[in-house]
């Protein structure tokens, strides 16, 4: 095991052994199989990601060191740990997860073998654990658990909706969480509405044209 490897699993089994509030700790752990995962599961790319979701809709800080949290009351911290290449990191991350505050993983990873989820989800349980197939190959892969091992998934690429289910399932327990969320689906359902009104007012051709002129 590296120097690297092993700091990073003394720091997670620290971090689990301190009595912190859970004011203080990450809400939501994203772990990744590679740095490569990155513009799926956070940014999206072309396709809005997790980090989109998070902070941009949903108010979270993103927690990057465990001892001094951001302003922000709901965070978030990513982590690469990859079930092969780095299986004793996966192992630790997951271990200590809820000891952590952790109340949720989000775990993405690509190829046809695609174990990180899968085991992450195992080694984490009851921990939620919600993966998130890089790619389409990798979908068998990461829904293809067991009976008696439960893990929830969502579409190839779709790390936003698994920031979202993320804060669901906070919501659940914290209030302020479940108001965000709620005026995000808001804001949704108010776009859909003036865009119809426009469609219909306007007539095909001339929303087309407003479409084209203001670049959507």
């Amino acid at each position: 095991m590296t120097d690297s490897v092993s700091t990073l699993i003394d720091r997670l089994h620290d971090e689990a052994n301190q009595d912190r509030s859970t004011e203080e700790t990450p809400d939501i752990g994203i772990v990744m199989g590679s740095d490569s995962d990155l513009e799926v599961m956070l940014t999206g790319g072309r396709r809005r990601g997790a980090y989109d979701a998070l902070v941009d809709e949903l108010g979270f800080g993103e927690q990057t060191d465990f001892e001094n949290p951001p302003d922000e009351r709901f965070t978030f911290e990513t982590y690469v740990t990859s079930a092969h290449r780095t299986p004793h990191l996966m192992s630790a991350y997951a271990e200590t997860a809820e000891d952590r505050g952790l109340e949720v993983i989000i775990a993405g990873a690509g190829g046809k073998s695609a174990d990180l989820p899968n085991m992450t989800a195992s080694i984490a349980y009851p921990l939620p654990v919600i993966g998130v197939p890089v790619q389409e190959k990798s979908v068998d892969s990461v829904i293809g658990m067991p009976t008696g091992a439960p893990m929830t998934a969502v579409d190839a690429g779709k790390s936003f909706n698994a920031a979202l289910s993320a804060a669901q399932i906070l919501a659940r327990k914290h209030e302020p969480v479940r108001d965000r969320l709620v005026a995000y689906h808001d804001a949704l359902e108010e776009d859909v509405g003036a865009v119809s009104r426009r469609l219909h007012d306007e007539g095909v051709d001339r929303f087309r044209e407003t479409r084209e002129e203001s670049g959507n």
